[in-house]
């Protein structure tokens, strides 16, 4: 099975969102895919870290206190 490099997925999906705007100005582009790629890869990370807050937070290289901010401006908590 081969699995594209994660880069390689969000420039495709990149290239796609800016085909679908046909020439539309782009706006709060670096927001909106932090905010899309955040909720997904704390989700992960929480569920493979069993819900270990201090572990995940040192999987993800943050502080525990971010890591509680980031979940629940996610609803994840």
């Amino acid at each position: 099975m081969d699995i594209k490099p994660l880069d390689a997925c969000v420039r495709e999906n990149l290239e796609a969102y800016f085909r679908d705007l046909d020439g539309e100005t782009p706006h709060s582009l670096h927001e909106m895919v932090v905010k899309l790629v955040e909720k997904p890869l704390l989700e992960v990370v929480m569920a493979r870290c069993e819900g270990n807050q201090s572990r995940a937070a040192d999987w993800l290289g943050i502080n525990r206190n971010t890591l509680r901010r980031k979940l629940t401006d996610h609803g994840l908590l």
